[in-house]
Order: C-alpha cells, then sequence, then structure tokens
C-alpha cells in the first residue's frame, strides 16, 4: 500500500474520502464508524452545493441545483435566458455620474457568482470585470451573466478517467485546476509583456501546486508551462536585462530564475 493515496476532506460534520485502494476506503469507515456516530451514505454525489456524476468515462462535476439557487434568491428565475455573459461593447468603466443601487444586494450577487466560478471558469473574466462600487449598468451587467448561468445550467468540469500525464498551464493529470481571470494593476506597452507577466502569474501558480502536490507523496521534477507568444517565452530564456524590459516590475522577472533550473 506504500505507493496508495488517500484523501479525506471534513468540513463541519461531513466527511469525504477517496483512496486509490478501496480496501483503504472500507478500513477507513469501519475505523470512522466505530469511534464515532455516522452513517455512510455511499459514493459522493452532492458536496457544498457541487453536484458530481461518477461515470466509466470520468468524472463530472457541476453546479445546477446551486445556480438555481442564485436565480430564486436574487429573484432572477423568471428572467429571460441570454447565450452569452457580456456584450461585445460592454464599457464597465467608474461611471461616477451614474445613479447607485444596493450594495449589499450587488456584492451578494458578486460573491454567489464567484463561488459558481469554481465550477464554471467561462464565467470567471465577466464576473471579475465588473466593478466593486456598484452603479445601475454595473447591475445591469451582473445580470446579464446571471440570465447567461440560466441559459446554461449544466456546464461543469469534466476529469476523464485514465489520464496519466501532467501538462501544463495549470493542467494537472489532464484535469483543470487553478484558473484566474482579473485586472492587473501594472500597465504593460504591449502584447509581449503582457503574455510574459501572465506567465509568471502562472509560474507562481504552478509552484504552489508542486509543493501541495508533495504532500500527497506526488514528486515531480519538471512542469511544462504552455505560452503561446514567442516573444514572450524568449524574454523568459534571456537572463540579461536590456531596455525593453527595464520598465516592468523585477517581481515579474522570478520566472526567468525558474526556466534557468
Amino acid at each position: 500500500m506504500d505507493n496508495d493515496l488517500f484523501v479525506c476532506q471534513v468540513y463541519v460534520d461531513d466527511i469525504i474520502f477517496g483512496s486509490t485502494n478501496e480496501d483503504l476506503c472500507k478500513e477507513f469507515g469501519a475505523m470512522m464508524t466505530e469511534e464515532f456516530e455516522m452513517s455512510m451514505i455511499g459514493e459522493l454525489t452532492f458536496f457544498l452545493w457541487f453536484q458530481i456524476k461518477q461515470l466509466k468515462e470520468g468524472t463530472f462535476i457541476y453546479q445546477e441545483k446551486y445556480t438555481r439557487y442564485l436565480l430564486k434568491r436574487f429573484k432572477m428565475d423568471d428572467c429571460k435566458p441570454i447565450e452569452t455573459p457580456m456584450a461585445t461593447n460592454t464599457k464597465l468603466d467608474a461611471n461616477e455620474s451614474g445613479i447607485k443601487v444596493d450594495q449589499t444586494l450587488y456584492r451578494s450577487m458578486i460573491v454567489s457568482l464567484l463561488y459558481l466560478c469554481a465550477s464554471r471558469p467561462d464565467i470567471m473574466f465577466s464576473v471579475c470585470l465588473v466593478p466593486a462600487d456598484p452603479r445601475e449598468t454595473h447591475l445591469s451587467a451582473v445580470k446579464r451573466i446571471l440570465r447567461y448561468v440560466k441559459h446554461t445550467p449544466r456546464i461543469g468540469l469534466w476529469y476523464p478517467k485514465g489520464a496519466k500525464y501532467l501538462r501544463g498551464l495549470l493542467l494537472a493529470r489532464a484535469l483543470a485546476h487553478s484558473w484566474s481571470s482579473k485586472k492587473q494593476n501594472c500597465v504593460p506597452l504591449s502584447t509581449v509583456e503582457a503574455e510574459y507577466i501572465a506567465a509568471g502569474s502562472c509560474c507562481a501558480q504552478l509552484l504552489y501546486m508542486k509543493q501541495t502536490l508533495m504532500d500527497y507523496r506526488v514528486m515531480l521534477s519538471r512542469v511544462l508551462l504552455l505560452c503561446d507568444n514567442e516573444s514572450a517565452v524568449k524574454l523568459a530564456n534571456n537572463p540579461v536585462q536590456h531596455s525593453r524590459t527595464k520598465h516592468i516590475e523585477i517581481r515579474h522577472h522570478f520566472i526567468r530564475d525558474h526556466v534557468a533550473n
């Protein structure tokens, strides 16, 4: 059993666990029922608003029930569905002269949608784009996202069975683990610099994941990070500072050391 993996997660009085060895699951279940008053409810199908379907081909994780709960909570269950989360010509600037709306309601919507992003990377960009200081135009944009999720309530994450490799940009064993979309606090002067800075942020996430996997005895000597900009790749491979990169903050250059290693 030295090469087997066992994972257990506890949330208040709920426990989910799994293992690459079925005997370990049975042993753990028997041990817990002897020690505590608890019952085994079988294969995982629902946990913290996540719905799980385990099939022969793989596992599907989605939040359809949570989506319907959100629509009902914000009185959008009778709204007209729409096929896109945001219009292509949308401009969500500060709009300080616009009409203010209820901040409590607005921020509740944003927080709820951020939780939905855990299984819906397709709405991450739109949710992160809306400003924190709400105006009427911003509330309309958030309601459009809710109309979109009503149109697509069963979108989620598909984890195929049998993938045995680790590859690239925040994908471990061909499975999506992390993604982000946010307004950067620096202004690059070209798409090359934007890609270079984004690659640095991704590298930090990969290093965190690599360290976390060590706790589960999954050792990775090298991790492939994919970047589709050839000039940004050349910047990462060039340890020499020059005029083109002198205005990029030092903290974004740490990726060079890791590329060299």
